[in-house]
């Protein structure tokens, strides 16, 4: 796949006809409402494995032998005279070899056939049914390595409202975490209503991952989190609790989500934490934390002093990097996951906790705010799908932030307010993934389902194997 940004009078049959794919799938894989109302500056996907977008380093020989063909058909495809002269940004057409299925023939077989891993071959063709394939049916096999990739979902609608969003999602999810349940005094757990979410996951092939915390909308959960971290028996009877909800339930492993614990409960949130991995690995239960996107060990603040990014990377079996809320809903305007500041806490990160244990973050959701911004003024949040929506809705053009690697607009409502709106599309997904291949990381977390971005999914597969 490649992206596309739409420019001033392109219509959808023009672009997809340039890149000799079909409008209708074209239409389907950004999720287009109105396929023939496109907005200046609109980042597209473009289906399909023939095309290559050059990276900055990248030789013919070396695009060659990953796509399994020759620098000449390279050149001839592509009427390029001189092999020596190309540059980052040039799409190349490198045709992927093709197969056709034989009757009697499994996906299983031409997998094993051409080497490829069977859920690579599944994503880029799109199959719905791994174990109905047509005889007749045309495959592309893919050659370009797709990384293996651990994905969590935290997702916060619950009850029925839950079913619909795992049923779209699921099949992109290694875990899938109802977040979450409250601790209260004492080591007791506040119920939810997560059947439906952990039933309907694991008929979608994704690993129910029971996620708790100390805070809500209206408490930070400091005073909480230290009643309970400093009480030896609390802690047992939280385990105990946590242990017998996710048998009950179905879960297979643990999200801890303690924010805001007081400085002075860094060494006990630790304990906390060992302990919890010694009962729960005893019972064959895995054990994650979330944390704050840190930037130095000593960073001052709330948020982050207890968060001690060494000790979980030591004693639970991976982490997840909350980096996002830069754009804070009741903040001023900004992006709200800016690749240059995740890429701070990064750097910081790899140094103290082993990279495959690290899950990058990632918002997919949009955000509208007023202007001029009035302190603790709060933002509208919605989908990226809807952001599109209201910059075509209101004939804006969409901006892209180079260095945040976000895209943004402005416009002015019916009432006459002026508005910012942040949000993600296809560039800023992308380069979130080739941050996660860069660093070696071992997965991505979403925060939080439930917000349609089509194109985020078709790049997700189109960039790594989703370990399932």
């Amino acid at each position: 796949m490649l992206i596309h940004v739409v420019a001033p009078g392109e219509t959808l049959w023009r672009i997809a006809n340039r890149y000799g794919v079909s409008v209708e799938e074209t239409a389907a894989v950004n999720g287009l409402p109105d396929p023939g109302r496109l907005v200046v500056g609109q980042a597209l996907v473009i289906p399909g494995e023939d095309f290559y977008t050059v990276q900055a380093g990248d030789t013919l020989w070396a695009i060659a032998r990953t796509y399994g063909t020759t620098v000449q058909a390279i050149l001839q495809n592509n009427r390029i005279a001189d092999p020596d002269r190309i540059a980052p940004g040039m799409i190349l057409y490198v045709p992927v070899p093709r197969h056709r299925v034989q009757p009697g023939e499994t996906l299983w077989g031409i997998a094993r056939e051409y080497g490829v891993p069977l859920e690579t071959l599944v994503a880029v063709n799109r199959i719905a049914d791994p174990g109905r394939i047509p005889a007749g049916t045309v495959l592309a096999i893919p050659r370009r390595p797709r990384p293996f990739l651990n994905v969590n979902g935290y997702l916060y609608f619950l009850g029925e409202d839950a079913v619909p969003i795992v049923r779209e999602s699921g099949r992109y999810l290694t875990y899938l975490s109802p977040f979450a349940y409250l601790i209260q005094e004492g080591g007791t757990l506040r119920a939810i209503d997560d059947a439906p979410a952990v039933q309907t996951a694991r008929e979608e092939g994704a690993v129910p991952m029971m996620a708790v915390t100390n805070f809500t909308a209206t408490s930070r959960g400091e005073n909480l989190a230290s009643a309970v971290l400093n009480n030896p028996q609390t802690v047992e009877r939280l385990l105990t609790e946590i242990i017998r909800i996710m048998k009950e339930k179905g879960y297979r492993g643990l999200n801890i989500d303690l924010e805001n614990v007081l400085p002075a409960d860094r060494e006990a949130y630790n304990r906390f934490l060992q302990r919890a991995v010694d009962r729960l690995h005893a019972e064959g239960f895995f054990v994650s934390t979330a944390l704050a996107p840190k930037t130095s060990a000593g960073q001052p603040g709330l948020l982050y002093e207890a968060h001690d990014y060494a000790a979980h990377g030591r004693i639970v079996d991976f982490v997840i990097l909350m980096t996002y809320e830069w754009g804070y809903r009741k903040g001023p305007p900004q992006a709200i996951s800016p690749l240059n500041q995740i890429e701070r806490v990064l750097d910081y990160a790899v140094t103290v906790i082993p990279r495959e244990k690290i899950y990058l973050g990632f918002q997919i959701y949009a955000r509208d705010w007023l202007l001029p911004h009035a302190e603790g003024q709060e933002a509208e949040t919605f989908s990226p799908q809807e952001a599109v929506a209201r910059a075509a809705r209101y004939g804006a053009e969409i901006q892209y932030d180079p260095v945040a690697q976000a895209p943004f607009f402005q416009y002015v409502d019916e009432q006459g307010r002026s508005h910012e709106v942040w949000f993600e599309d296809a560039r800023s997904a992308q380069a979130k993934f080739d941050a996660v291949k860069r660093y070696g990381l071992g997965g991505i977390s979403y925060w939080a389902l439930g917000y349609p971005f089509p194109q985020n999914w078709a790049l997700l597969e189109d960039n790594f194997t989703i370990r399932r």
